[in-house]
């Protein structure tokens, strides 16, 4: 139940929205023969009543239709009346040389607030947010909670809508949603994405229109980044067509196990034997062949399906070892990149501890890639939690694209880091660049002292895996060796590169 406070700033807001619909209007001359006023903490206090009065606060809150037409956590409007609120704007507006705008406004991620906080705090903060959006509207304006932590907000009667009173609007919304909230004892910042739409450049002049519109905009900002602001044009309407056409095409592809790993090699220096596969997401598209994940990532994750792309590749990933091991192949382990936001979700440890129960692998098999740039903004404590939780699983925490990130070593320590990749950019041309071999070398020296092994990515020449070899680098992966390949073709390369290696075929019992 809210609290008595908060209750009575529930009933101002109503109150607000209701003075607010030119629909209820015609309950102020009601209202002005009664009085009321709101002292601290919003409290309303009544100082004479009216029958009229009584009538519309049972309207609003005694299960008339206009009860069913407001957000039950914040006493906003919802979808449903800003929609009618739009088109009633529109049709009343028309002629008169006024107009509106809708605004969209998204909390920035939302989902590691809530993870963070609990529900009840959590909660807290939508209402909160709510207040602060209703404390820079104006009278006539009607705000809106569409759902969860996405809100939205029409403006009343404005003579010149353009973008620069838009823009301005928007920016005092950012900046009210900015300030601190006080919540449990701990201080939240949260920030927004928002997008908005002029009345006159949406692709229909309705209520329903406006608002998609306006939400296209939205995440165009948030594609851009936190606290984005995006104005809505037509070319973003063709734009996420495009988007999702593709992501249904990409849901049907999962449906048909299109996307699947692909497996690359790993060869330690010392043996030429295979240390490992990395397993790499690909597209087996039945008309455009084989795409590579910068075809297709993007739009996955903008879908919502960057959890159930983990689940493939971790099913399959760990299915392959299975069979690797049933027929006798010695395949130490295989490598998986997990996603920050993959890394973000609270049942990703029991999801692999499970996988791998049902597989009846040993974590150690399974090498957990993390992005250096991961792990050295890993500020998410689930994050961070994850990270930790699997190396004491026992899987080992490679570091991948050593480098390009900035990671310290403290938190290599912390989060038990086993491997670093080095990357590509530090071993092309290593065998022939005096600078590229004192870059591989300072990086292999650091790595021996603080007992890290090591593998270099994208070892594309004989040259370069040699140089590679003789500064030190246990392991190489790359094009020199062999280009991803499909699991049917897996069993095959390892005999032939058995064969070239001058002995028996890798068959035998398993490496664990």
């Amino acid at each position: 139940m809210p609290r008595p406070a908060y209750r009575f700033r529930q009933i101002r807001r109503r109150l607000t929205n209701a003075f607010n619909r030119p629909q209820t209007l015609a309950f102020l001359p009601a209202l002005m023969f009664g009085g009321y006023w709101f002292g601290g903490e919003g409290v309303l206090i009544i100082t004479s009543v009216t029958f009229p009065m009584v009538l519309m606060l049972g309207g609003l809150f005694e299960g008339d239709r206009n009860i069913e037409r407001l957000d039950g956590l914040t006493g906003l409007a919802n979808r449903s009346y800003l929609i009618d609120t739009l088109d009633q704007f529109l049709e009343s507006y028309e002629g008169q040389g006024q107009s509106t705008v809708a605004f969209v406004i998204q909390i920035d991620d939302f989902a590691e607030v809530a993870e963070s906080l609990g529900s009840a705090a959590t909660e807290d903060v939508l209402r909160r947010t709510a207040d602060r959006i209703v404390s820079v509207t104006r009278p006539g304006d009607v705000a809106a909670r569409l759902v969860e932590h996405r809100y939205a907000l029409a403006l009343g009667p404005v003579r010149q809508a353009n973008m620069e009173v838009a823009l301005r609007v928007a920016e005092r919304i950012q900046a009210a949603i900015a300030e601190p909230i006080s919540v449990d004892a701990t201080t939240v910042y949260v920030s927004a994405s928002i997008g908005f739409c002029l009345a006159r450049r949406a692709p229909a002049r309705d209520g329903e229109a406006l608002i998609e519109s306006a939400e296209v905009a939205m995440d165009e900002a948030r594609r851009a980044g936190s606290a984005q602001i995006r104005a809505y044009s037509a070319e973003m309407s063709a734009a996420v067509e495009v988007r999702h056409a593709l992501s249904e095409e990409i849901s049907r592809a999962f449906d048909g196990d299109q996307i699947r790993p692909w497996y690359q090699p790993q060869i330690c220096t010392d043996t030429g034997q295979v240390s490992g596969f990395e397993a790499l997401v690909r597209w087996v598209h039945p008309e455009r062949g084989v795409l590579p994940p910068s075809d297709f990532l993007e739009a996955t994750e903008a879908a919502g399906m960057i959890e159930r792309l983990g689940e493939v590749m971790l099913f399959n990933s760990l299915s392959a070892l299975r069979m690797w091991d049933k027929a006798g192949y010695r395949v130490p382990r295989v490598g998986i990149n997990f996603t920050g936001a993959e890394l973000r979700n609270p049942r990703l440890v029991d999801r692999i501890r499970w996988e791998l129960d049902r597989f009846d692998l040993t974590p150690d098999r399974l090498n957990v890639e993390v992005l250096e740039t991961v792990v050295a903004d890993a500020s998410n404590d689930f994050i961070s939690n994850n990270i930790v939780a699997l190396a004491t699983l026992g899987c080992q925490i490679d570091l991948d694209d050593f480098g390009t990130g900035h990671a310290s070593i403290a938190n290599i320590r912390r989060f038990a880091v086993k491997r670093i990749k080095i990357d590509r950019s530090f071993v092309t041309r290593v065998d022939t660049d005096r600078n590229q071999q004192q870059m591989a070398s300072a990086i292999l020296s650091m790595a021996e002292r603080l007992d890290l092994e090591t593998l270099a990515e994208g070892v594309e020449t004989i040259g370069e895996h040699a140089m590679l070899a003789q500064l030190g680098c246990g392991h190489v992966q790359g094009y020199s060796i062999a280009r991803p390949m499909p699991f049917e073709d897996t069993m095959d390369w390892m005999d032939r590169h058995s064969a070239k290696l001058g002995f028996a075929p890798q068959i035998g019992k398993s490496m664990h």
